[in-house]
Formats: structure tokens, sequence, C-alpha cells
């Protein structure tokens, strides 16, 4: 069986983990091998790059240095955990990949789209997903959702302003409206089970 890179992109709070979680343990029931990932981090050298870009202040890095501290991450992340993974036929589950880079770094910190591709071209040598799944949430739950989150202690991006969120779900949007091919947007408001079986009923065509 084919390896299959699926990526759960979206917003905080919309429940990515929660969901990867599920699908993990829904995937293997069909006898799926499932490699469950996330970025930043994924592989050691990326864990490493990972406490850099999440701990400290919302200004310790600019968006530049974000960029690159990311591409360097998933460059590592790819090689050692994701390639591997789908050359022995196993399906990758990922908590995020270059897509949140065009969001974050892009719709957030004014990078161009152009700039993260080329990076994402150089480190990662282009990969991308072969289906992402844009989870949105209404900004009350999500500010719900980050309240509980955060009381085990937050992140940095997590702590980035409201504008700046704003715009990245802005540009979540548009990646999705761009590219319908391999982006399926699902409506994470709804009961966590409800969205697990949105997402996987958008799988089956690819299971034996």
């Amino acid at each position: 069986m084919s390896g299959r890179f699926i990526t759960l992109e979206g917003g905080e709070g919309v429940g990515k983990s929660t969901q990867i979680a599920a699908l993990t343990a829904a995937l293997a029931a069909h006898g799926v091998e499932v490699v469950a990932t996330r970025e930043p981090g994924g592989s050691a050298g990326a864990e490493v790059i990972r406490a850099l870009l999440m701990e400290g202040s919302d200004d310790r890095w600019d968006a530049r240095s974000e960029a690159l501290l990311f591409a360097a991450a998933r460059a590592d992340h790819v090689a050692r955990t994701i390639r591997p993974a789908l050359a022995r036929g196993a399906w990758v589950l990922c908590d995020r990949f270059v897509d949140s880079s065009r969001a974050y770094q892009g719709g957030g910190g004014g990078i161009t789209d152009a700039d993260i591709l080329a990076l994402h071209g150089f480190g990662s040598l282009g990969l991308l997903p072969d289906r992402t799944f844009l989870l949105t949430v209404s900004a009350d739950e999500a500010a719900r959702r980050l309240a509980v989150r955060d009381a085990g202690g937050g992140d940095r991006m997590g702590s980035k302003p409201a504008d700046y969120q704003a715009r990245l779900v802005a540009r979540f949007n548009e990646m999705a409206a761009s590219d319908p091919a391999r982006w399926r947007i699902v409506d994470a408001d709804a009961p966590a089970a409800a969205v697990t079986a949105a997402i996987f009923a958008e799988l089956t065509e690819w299971l034996p």
C-alpha cells in the first residue's frame, strides 16, 4: 500500500492534536501503519529547534528569523521522519506543515509566499501533503479552548496578538480556496467525534 501524507492545519485552539490522536487510532484499526508527528518538531534535530521557537517572549524572533528556523526544523523532519515513513508505505499524520509557515510568517508576519516556498523548496525539496484539512472554529470557541490550554502554560505562537491571529486565519482560508484538490475545510466547532468522522470520510478512497 502506498504511503500517504496528511496534514491538519488551522489557527490556535482548533483541535488538531485531538484529531491526530483519533485519526491515528481509526487508521490503525484498518491495518494502516501510522506515523503521527508535529511541526515544529518530529525529529531529534527539529525538536531542539522547536524549543527555540516556542519558548520565550512573543518578540524573541522576527518573522524572517522564524521562517528560517521553521524551514530548518522542517528539513530535518522531512529527511529523517516523513520521507522514510512514506517510502515504507506508512501514512504520516502531521500537526502543521509548510502551510502553517505560509500563514504565520506569511499572512501573520508579512513574509512573501514566494520566499517561504523557496525556503521549502531548498530545505525539504518542495514536499507537499496528499491532503490537507483546515480545521475552523468560531472566535469565541477558539478563545475558550485557548483559555483551557494555556492554563497549563501557553507558548509564543498562541500568545500572538488578535490582529495577527485574524491575518493568519484569513491566509489559511485563502490557501484552501486556491487549491481545492488538496485542501478540505472542516467545521471544528462540531463535537470531536463528528470532526473525526468528517475527516476520515475524506480518506476512505485510499484505504485498502
